[in-house]
């Protein structure tokens, strides 16, 4: 156990340092498998390598095919159509919850929350600038909605983080909608009234929206007369409908999103191979870091020393559904990933928590929904990559916005697992 807890704080901090996790997770590895008294050469060759190679596999598919179809909604304008759309339907005093809506949108609809930052940002520093809000909430306000109750709890995403543990559980994307719902109001409803509270004390303390050099590059990110929002509604809306109406299998749902994108936007057919080669190629980056996490994972569930950590942890005299969310949440923070964490957390424990889940009485459904909340809590720890990403692309530092930042990502989608157990509790699902 003192080699899993080591390899674990190992790859933190390196992590935390902007260590690649594609070379530090085979040492971490290394760590635990030293410790629990595995060969080395063979506990990175094969059973570290199985489970990298087993995740990608299994999820690969759904990985490029939602990584083209983000970008296809970014090259067409429609995602940019549809950010602005909300933005402006809430108006400019509302730029906090209008930035929050559209980026959940996004992300509801199964763009990655890596191209949702970059079609709602230039809209974000539009918005930020007419209502006067600090620069430094943006990354907080943006993550509100991509990161937190569109990407883990609210019925039906088509999020990877939502859609992992339904072959753990023979569950659906819509699982326990009513605990997924509590939670959402909790994240949603959270994020928005501290952000709003921040903006008027900082207000008050004299601070307003601060012009960056970049700001003059933005609009030049924009696309010319992007498609009408309705029109750019449609593909987002395919996704879900077919995903939890139809019950068809995400693969499919996602190409049909990409086939709606690319017939409504044949005007801009040349241009689309270089959209479609560089979604298909930023997928292979977030496939190869999360399948790296989830070897990590690999090679900690063989070791001996987890046979006790996994007795100790469900063996929490309290209902199972806590100890899920601890195992979830600390896996996530470790490896700074809600799919590398949930992916490891599944893996390990979650057949265990199906047989739990059928000798407890409690649903299935409802350890589907917490296993997915709570993936999205420590992930977004200082050295997770959409943290990281997210102040690059706004030009802010974890000194400046990280603060608030962690009280949307972390604390309240924390605090919105309570509701959601004890909903669990009392056989509302």
């Amino acid at each position: 156990m003192i080699g899993i807890f080591l390899g674990l704080a190992l790859l933190i901090i390196l992590a935390y340092r902007g260590w690649s996790i594609i070379w530090i997770a085979p040492i971490c590895s290394g760590v635990v498998a030293i410790f629990g008294g595995l060969d080395l050469l063979d506990a990175y060759t094969n059973t570290y390598m199985q489970g990298f190679v087993d995740f990608t596999k299994s999820w690969f598919p759904v990985f490029m095919l939602g990584a083209i179809f983000g970008k296809l909604m970014e090259f067409s304008g429609m995602a940019q159509s549809v950010a602005h759309g909300i933005i402006k339907l809430f108006g400019e005093k509302q730029a906090i919850v209008g930035v929050i809506m559209a980026s959940a949108v996004l992300a509801y609809g199964g763009i990655s929350v890596f191209v949702v930052v970059f079609a709602v940002y230039p809209l974000a520093v539009s918005m930020f600038r007419q209502a006067d809000i600090p620069r430094k909430l943006m990354p907080a306000t943006i993550t509100a909605g991509m990161m937190t109750f569109a990407m883990t709890a609210l019925p039906g995403t088509p999020q990877i983080q939502n859609l992992i543990p339904m072959d753990y559980f023979n569950t659906t994307a819509a699982a326990a909608p009513i605990m997924g719902l509590a939670a959402t109001l909790v994240m949603a409803g959270g994020s928005y009234f501290y952000l709003k509270k921040r903006e008027q004390n900082l207000k008050k303390a004299g601070y307003g929206f601060e012009e960056f050099e970049k700001d003059k590059e933005t609009n030049g990110k924009l696309v010319e007369n992007p498609p009408h929002i309705l029109l750019s509604l449609l593909p987002l809306i395919s996704v879900i409908i077919t995903l939890n109406v139809l019950k068809w299998d995400i693969v499919v749902c996602l190409l049909v999103g990409i086939l709606l994108i690319i017939v409504f936007s044949l005007s801009k057919i040349k241009g689309m191979v270089s959209a479609l080669n560089q979604g298909a190629s930023d997928s292979v980056m977030a496939m190869i870091n999360t399948s790296a996490a989830v070897g990590f994972g690999t090679v900690v569930r063989v070791v001996p020393g987890f046979q006790k950590l996994s007795d100790y942890i469900l063996g929490i005299d309290a209902n199972p559904l806590i100890s899920m969310a601890i195992a979830s949440n600390v896996l996530s923070g470790a490896t700074g990933s809600a799919s590398g964490g949930l992916g490891i957390t599944m893996e390990a424990l979650g057949h265990k928590y199906n047989e739990i889940a059928a000798s407890s009485g409690i649903a299935p459904e409802a350890f589907h929904r917490i296993a997915s909340i709570a993936s999205g809590g420590l992930d977004a720890l200082p050295h997770n990559g959409a943290v990281i990403t997210i102040l690059i692309v706004t030009g802010l530092t974890h000194k400046q916005s990280y603060r608030d930042l962690a009280v949307v990502a972390i604390v309240f989608p924390i605090l919105s697992l309570i509701p959601a157990i004890l909903l669990a509790s009392v056989g509302i699902y």
